[in-house]
């Protein structure tokens, strides 16, 4: 085995401890699968310094040596647009002499060349993995593979990383990486500015020539220059992007983009062939990619996406599984067999009474810290494991079968002119539909928006109404139990006020909004491996995230229901609760438990209409009262996690002020629905 090049070159014959390998490429590529294959199972995640930007570190054993794999945010170019792209630039600036694997799509060789010229420009040692082999082969795509080695002059390795395809070679490769040979120039006045500036910066990560270009280039690098730039070295720099800002008229970044991307093209001209697509199987994945994204069908596509993902999770899941989970595995083997153990191996009196309740008292009038109307098994192990599990499990299967699949992509196509009126663009989809698994964490991906107006309208519309997957999977449940009309109201009132509240934000909010560019990939057979493991990853953690929150929601029940503040409770907020929204005073309890988790009030309320909806003996009162809370709960405000990643995000005057308009107008709306459908259905 070849042994590794440190950064100046020289030959050295082991790792050093403290190596690292960098992985870098576009979004989408496959990078997390690549480190999955490198280092199996033990990863760790934290933020860079700085910022909000989640990082993925783990360990990994290559020519013998230990050393950390750190899966940087995807990036299409090391002049950067977003935070994503700042921490994967700074990454290379910082970390001297790490390897670099540049993970790559076949299917998208000039999107990986346009990186890849610029990691040959940084003189980072670094190999080129290019993924998705298999599916580029099926479109008919081939490589002349020695040809771009020889191009680039850096190993290139074609991989297939969900099935392990190259994995070793690729390995085995790492050790010897080494910088580029590739060279590029650029206009006189560019190489100019750039020699005179490289003598006056320090040694970095990536050569003097390229941090020059970046500095000279990136507006963004100005925070970096304050910190490592001497006064004289910064005002120099500034003074060579004005004059090369006039010279060339037009902006340094346009100019460097066009050179690079004119070497991509010719490159990839030079290894590329095109051939017809392999079997059927190409051609039907072809047509639905251009279905999904036309102006008409991408509709009807979605449409017919929203039935599956209805009767799969709604029907399928809140209807057959919980029925069976909770009705009949909770209610009729696991609540009785705690009862019965607790009251075997606990001797009769105060201890026994305090777990279980009094002996002959039903479970659902029992005070019991275990088993009880407010018990932690009875209550809190039925709602997060028996109603709110089989819902989130069905979900999240077929989130990742979208994921994976390449529609999501193609969904924010369809909705680009629908979120224009909100003064956002198609990407904005993104979020919003990664908010229907958790919002907390779809806030953080609001970074992918470009301006700061943009971010604010994404984070306030995923506070007031994108249910997450808990949440949505309960409500989908209950719709289940009413009719078309009932579940019209809802989903019209639901979209409406999103709609309305995006439009008036973008009227109100000051700031600009971007163009919308974004990178489709093809439509592909999602993977059954691919699946498995995001869902259980997502199941994960569910059970270690939620489900405590389920148990600590329900310890506070039992301890306000010892204490008699139910009924406090209840009083306090029933003019709201039955005066203005026309709901039973239970409700309130539910309400007040959502400002802990808004799923656990979805699933208390849940409980409380779920009889009547199985027996069919709703009424049209009881449809009413059903509808109204689905709307109050999609659109109340943020659960607690929610609301601290918001002012990790956006700030905590922000924070309070999103909290403080939800809450008011989800009543609001709650009341004019139920005005309005007593008016309709009379």
């Amino acid at each position: 085995m070849a042994a590794p090049l440190p950064a100046d070159g020289s030959a050295q014959e082991h790792f050093p401890a403290e190596a690292k390998v960098l992985l870098v490429g576009n979004p989408n590529v496959g990078k997390s699968v690549v480190f999955g294959a490198l280092t199996g199972r033990y990863a760790q995640v934290s933020n860079y310094p700085g910022t909000t930007v989640e990082l993925t570190r783990g360990r990994a054993t290559i020519a013998g040596a230990d050393h950390q794999v750190i899966d940087t945010p995807g990036t299409n170019n090391l002049l950067a647009m977003s935070e994503d792209e700042e921490v994967a630039r700074d990454i290379l600036v910082a970390e001297k002499g790490a390897r670099v694997v540049q993970v790559g799509d076949a299917k998208n060789l000039r999107r990986a060349l346009l990186l890849s010229v610029q990691l040959a420009e940084a003189g980072v040692p670094f190999v080129l993995a290019l993924n998705m082999l298999d599916e580029a082969r099926a479109r008919g795509i081939r490589f002349d593979v020695d040809a771009l080695r020889a191009a680039l002059g850096v190993e290139v390795v074609g991989t297939v990383a969900v099935a392990k395809e190259g994995i070793d070679e690729l390995a085995r490769a790492i050790p010897a990486a080494h910088p580029a040979s590739l060279r590029i120039a650029y206009p006189e006045p560019v190489e100019k500015a750039v020699a005179a500036l490289e003598p006056h910066l320090p040694e970095t990560g990536i050569t003097r020539r390229a941090l020059a270009l970046l500095l000279l280039a990136d507006a963004s690098m100005e925070r970096w220059a304050e910190r490592h730039l001497a006064p004289p070295v910064r005002d120099a720099a500034a003074a060579a992007r004005a004059s090369l800002t006039q010279e060339l008229k037009l902006p340094l970044r346009t100019v460097l983009g066009r050179t690079r991307l004119e070497t991509a093209d010719r490159l990839a001209a030079k290894v590329m062939r095109r051939g017809e697509a392999q079997g059927s199987g190409a051609r039907i994945a072809r047509w639905i990619g251009d279905a999904s994204v036309h102006p008409v069908g991408g509709f009807v596509f979605l449409a017919a996406v929203l039935v599956v993902a209805y009767y799969f999770v709604g029907v399928f899941g809140a209807g057959f599984l919980v029925d069976w989970l909770e009705n009949v595995f909770f209610a009729e083997y696991v609540v009785p067999a705690t009862d019965w153990l607790i009251r075997a191996i606990v001797p009769a009196g105060a201890v026994q009474e305090f777990l279980a309740g009094p002996p002959g008292v039903p479970v659902e009038e029992s005070r019991g810290l275990l088993v009880g109307a407010y018990g932690l098994v009875s209550m809190a192990l039925s709602y997060g494991i028996a109603i709110v599990l089989p819902i989130v499990m069905t979900f999240f299967i077929a989130f990742s079968i979208m994921e994976d699949s390449g529609y999501l992509p193609r969904l924010a196509v369809v909705a680009n002119r629908l979120m224009k009126r909100m003064g956002l663009n198609g990407k904005a989809v993104l979020p919003m539909v990664l908010g229907l698994g958790c919002d907390t964490m779809a806030t953080m991906t609001a970074r992918i928006m470009e301006t700061k107006k943009e971010r604010v309208i994404v984070t306030l519309l995923l506070a007031l109404g994108v249910p997450c997957s808990a949440q949505l999977g309960v409500i989908l449940g209950m719709l289940s139990g009413i009719s078309l009309t009932g579940a019209l109201f809802w989903s019209g009132s639901v979209v409406g006020t999103i709609l309305l509240v995006g439009w008036l934000a973008s009227k109100v909010l000051p700031g600009q909004t971007s163009d919308f560019l974004l990178e489709l990939p093809p439509i592909r057979r999602p993977q059954l491996s691919n699946v498995v493991i995001k869902t259980v990853a997502r199941i994960e953690w569910y059970l270690k995230e939620a489900l405590p929150l389920f148990v600590l929601g329900t310890f506070v029940l039992w301890v306000a229901d010892r204490l008699n503040l139910l009924p406090w409770v209840i009083r306090a907020v029933e003019p709201v609760v039955t005066g203005v929204l026309g709901l039973p005073p239970e409700a309130g309890v539910s309400f007040v438990l959502g400002f802990l988790r808004r799923d656990y009030g979805a699933a208390g309320l849940f409980d409380l209409f779920n009889e009547r909806m199985r027996a069919g003996t709703l009424g049209v009162e009881g449809e009413i009262q059903v509808v109204v809370a689905m709307v109050v709960i999609t659109l109340f405000v943020p659960c607690i996690a929610n609301f601290f990643m918001i002012v990790k995000e956006r700030g905590l005057k922000t924070g309070i002020a999103m909290a403080a308009f939800i809450f008011p107008f989800a009543v609001a709306v709650g009341g004019v629905v139920n005005l309005l459908m007593h008016w309709v259905m009379g």
